[in-house]
């Protein structure tokens, strides 16, 4: 069930309304049913994978919460092995076989394993498997830590990771933030009405008006890259890196929206990341909640920046490493994930030189040092975008290839006519101005219809309904 489509309109409206009707206590027997027909209105047989993790990991709290000495780290390792196995299962078996594959190809020997894709000819990857995989493994570590309970109430702690806004697309909670909201009592409240209907008509717009729109150029141009100009790839790459932002960030709006409208306090997933003045700050706006978990159960328990430059060169190297990984089984997204790495790596070495060290660093410094990092920062994300949006590693070289030999800006040739592509460029206007200048706006309820109501009718206008799959779902 997509988010831009009609079917979860009428499921949220039915869904909310019943959820303010019915009595306070069964609340959350609600929100679990309609969270599972959520999932299981994707691929049916899937809910009963995400029941399996649920099983794992609700008991594996409860046994590390009694457990005390080695027997604790025992647990948690054996929940973790659990999640990650469950996870590489069907996320990475067909990457790490096919690259064994190729290594015994080129020894002379024969990879006898089949493919997992060959033995389950109709089996695909669980949509959002890695987002809930990586919430049920922050539980049980919280858990671990001494930082959250165990929950008890086995169908609350169901909804925790089943909870339908965030359950394909994130943002990656934390226990701490949402298991003691499913027990609260939340009141009908205008004010969180109109919060939540401002986020998802935002979110709404920002899929359907301006992403899919960009995607018509980005795709048409990935499709084809033997055949298209320098000029259009760098239009489409420059277009892609807003058609994901849009994509992503509109999700998370809609997300945020939907779970504020009953109540519920979502943690922010992105705040206006193109106005970074660096690859850090970048990482501290986009995907927030990815960031943070890696942050805080990787690269801090790893020893962060405590032991000198080269662990700290490993760690942030190993982080972004499995940061690709996590996005896709494929080398393509392990070298965006690395690029970014050795950005932050190289931020390090070269601190002190002026060109890599952020303008906010710097009060009271001129503007166009401030812009100058930014547009810096800007391009360097582009550049990785490459790898992440191609079809394949050598797609990308091809692209980057083409881009930076100046013999093949031969012509532009977009997917769209001119009105479409100038109509587009003030849509990005639009975006640039609404995050740099109202980020966090929240309207009063006057303007909050003057501002509704010709939103939702422009999304109904000028949106691109092609039944376009969030980009994001696929992993």
């Amino acid at each position: 069930m997509l988010f831009n489509s009609l079917h979860f309109l009428f499921f949220f409206i039915f869904v909310t309304t019943l959820y303010y009707t019915i009595p306070w206590k069964l609340r959350w027997v609600l929100l679990l049913a309609a969270s599972a027909y959520f999932y299981a209105s994707f691929i049916p047989v899937y809910l009963l994978i995400l029941g399996v993790v649920i099983v794992v990991d609700y008991f594996a709290g409860i046994w590390i919460e009694n457990a005390s000495g080695h027997k604790r780290l025992l647990l948690l390792i054996l929940s973790l092995v659990a999640n990650i196995g469950f996870l590489s299962f069907f996320k990475y078996f067909d990457f790490i076989n096919n690259n064994i594959t190729y290594l015994l190809e080129m020894m002379g020997r024969k990879n006898e394993m089949l493919s997992l894709h060959v033995m389950f000819p109709s089996l695909i990857l669980p949509i959002g498997l890695s987002f809930h995989t990586f919430q049920s493994m922050s539980y049980t570590i919280e858990v671990y830590r001494g930082n959250q309970k165990a929950e008890h109430h086995f169908g609350i702690y169901s909804l925790y990771v089943l909870f339908y806004p965030q359950l394909v697309a994130g943002p990656i909670e934390r226990p701490q933030n949402v298991l003691w909201q499913f027990r609260e009592k939340f009141d009908y409240d205008w004010e969180n009405i109109k919060a939540g209907l401002t986020l998802i008509a935002w979110g709404m717009f920002k899929k359907v008006v301006i992403a899919d729109r960009l995607a018509l150029v980005t795709d048409a141009a990935y499709a084809d890259v033997p055949n298209q100009s320098a000029s259009t790839l760098l239009i489409a790459t420059f277009f892609y890196c807003f058609q994901i932002y849009c994509d992503f960030s509109g999700y998370s709006d809609i997300a945020l929206g939907t779970a504020r409208v009953m109540g519920f306090k979502l943690m922010t997933n992105f705040n206006a990341p193109y106005f970074a003045e660096s690859i850090s700050e970048f990482w501290k706006r986009w995907h927030i909640s990815l960031s943070t978990w890696f942050r805080d159960y990787v690269y801090i328990p790893l020893g962060g920046n405590r032991h000198g430059k080269a662990k700290l060169y490993f760690n942030t190297m190993l982080v972004f490493l499995l940061s690709g990984l996590w996005h896709g089984a494929d080398w393509k997204f392990i070298i965006w994930g690395c690029i970014h790495g050795a950005y932050l790596i190289l931020a390090q070495i070269f601190k002190t030189h002026r060109i890599f060290r952020p303008h906010h660093a710097e009060k009271g410094g001129p503007v166009f040092v401030k812009l100058f990092h930014i547009i810096w920062t800007f391009l360097l994300v582009a550049f990785a975008w490459i790898f992440f949006r191609a079809s394949s590693v050598s797609q990308a070289f091809e692209i980057i290839q083409k881009i930076f030999t100046p013999s093949a800006y031969t012509g532009t040739h977009i997917a769209i006519n001119s009105g479409e592509y100038v109509f587009s460029i003030g849509l990005l206007l639009l975006l640039i101005f609404k995050d740099r200048y109202f980020a966090h706006f929240m309207p009063k309820t006057s303007v909050f219809w003057f501002l509704f109501i010709p939103t939702c009718l422009f999304c109904y206008l000028f949106g691109v309904f092609t039944s376009n799959q969030f980009i994001y779902f696929q992993f």
